[in-house]
């Protein structure tokens, strides 16, 4: 029997960010496999026609809630200017309101066996209750990461991260429990150890790992890999992602400045966010402004272009519970420097790159120094590094092999089978 999946996706959409671009490659590769229904929010309709929606074997259905998302997102935005995470958690009550119009439309499209399962992707947090069990389907939550606790040995970043209001997931929490959410669903996919604590222990015997994240193989090649440094061709770090406080960009700079007058060196930021002007002030006062290049957000594919054109990924952010750039960068061949916290210590070892310390800002940036020398010193081991990452990719993290592993997980629903094994 091929599965009738309902796919319920409040962000979705190719190159409209992390989130939404995960709720874009369950619908558009489960389409190609399963029947798929997907109802999503309706910011996300253009995106997704421009994209050719509704896909051949599906069909979309959007949920407008724009009368409450908007002003709150923009209410959230100017209370909160230097914290793009901290404006996301106050304005994401809107999902709330997102499922229960959801709910209503889908209770009015037909009987139950309109579809045979129903697969909540997205949001990716422990906070996302749903009622989706009350169309009387088995449900699979996620995958999920979140619990992450903020880190205390880094007082001077997380002070403009507004780290308190992190408690307001705890609203996902008591509707978890009102919902009966987890209590009713048949999995619930989890990314991490942090998410496993998360998860109420009742519900912790139907968590099934699962990163989520994943990779397009074939728009993140291994790069052509020629070690310097020279004149001509220094060593290339490159960063990816938003450019908000726990991100770590300025350590990054740091580590940067104290390299360069022995090592020639560029660094390129790709990115957007409240602190990219100041950290383009921090490296001109540092005097690396020659070394360090801003260039704003960028299309997944120039992302693909700037990785293939470097030696190593930095990323040196000390909150980061996910790390979809941390596969890409695999994907693209580079050996991978991260924080050892949340996502990326549970991806990344020395197999593959190195996670730096968490003992504070000097302990980091002296990880990221050492690690720079060594790149220099010992180009020959680095490189090994970054193809054993692009191997790990290939065999865990495509987006292709995720999905085939979820056709598998709704048969075992659906034929009473254990979830694992």
């Amino acid at each position: 029997m091929t599965p009738r999946i309902l796919l319920s996706a409040y962000q979705c959409g190719p190159g409209m960010g992390s989130v939404s671009q995960i709720g874009w490659e369950w619908y558009s590769r489960l389409a190609k496999r399963v029947p798929v229904t997907l109802v999503t929010h309706i910011r996300n309709e253009k995106a997704l026609k421009d994209a050719g929606t509704p896909l051949p074997g599906s069909e979309v259905h959007y949920i407008d809630t724009e009368w409450f998302a908007g002003p709150t997102y923009r209410f959230a935005s100017k209370l909160f200017p230097r914290s793009q995470h901290s404006a996301f958690l106050v304005s994401s009550v809107d999902y709330f309101v997102y499922d229960r119009d959801a709910i209503k439309l889908l209770k009015s499209l037909g009987p139950k066996n309109h579809w045979d399962l129903v697969h909540a992707v997205t949001p990716v947090s422990p906070a996302g209750a749903t009622r989706l069990h009350t169309l009387r389907l088995p449900v699979v939550l996620g995958p999920w990461n979140g619990g992450l606790a903020s880190p205390t040995n880094f007082p001077e970043i997380m002070k403009d991260d507004v780290g308190w209001l992190y408690k307001i997931r705890d609203i996902g929490r008591y509707l978890d429990s009102a919902f009966g959410t987890t209590a009713t669903a048949a999995a619930i996919l989890s990314a991490t150890k942090a998410t496993d604590a998360a998860v109420r222990a009742s519900a912790r015997d139907r968590c099934v790992r699962m990163i989520e994240n994943g990779v397009n193989l074939d728009l993140f090649q291994p790069a052509t890999w020629t070690p310097g440094p020279s004149l001509s061709n220094p060593l290339k770090i490159v960063f990816v992602g938003r450019l908000v406080p726990f991100k770590g960009v300025g350590m990054l700079i740091e580590a940067v400045r104290r390299v360069k007058e022995r090592i020639p060196i560029q660094l390129t930021v790709v990115g957007e966010g409240p602190l990219r002007a100041e950290w383009v002030e921090l490296a001109k006062s540092k005097g690396v402004a020659d070394a360090v290049r801003f260039t704003g957000n960028l299309p997944l594919p120039e992302v693909a272009a700037e990785m293939a054109r470097s030696h190593v990924f930095c990323l040196p952010s000390i909150r980061e519970s996910g790390g979809a750039v941390v596969l890409e960068a695999m994907a693209a061949s580079l050996p991978v420097l991260a924080a050892n916290y949340g996502g990326p210590a549970e991806i990344v070892d020395e197999e593959i790159g190195r996670l730096l310390s968490m003992d504070g800002s000097e302990s980091l940036i002296a990880d990221m120094v050492r690690s720079f020398d060594e790149i220099v010193t010992n180009p020959d081991a680095w490189r090994r590094k970054g193809l054993a990452g692009r191997a790990r990719a290939e065999k865990l993290y495509g987006w292709d092999a995720k999905i085939g592993t979820a056709i598998d997980l709704y048969h075992r629903i659906l034929e009473k089978r254990p979830l694992n094994g």
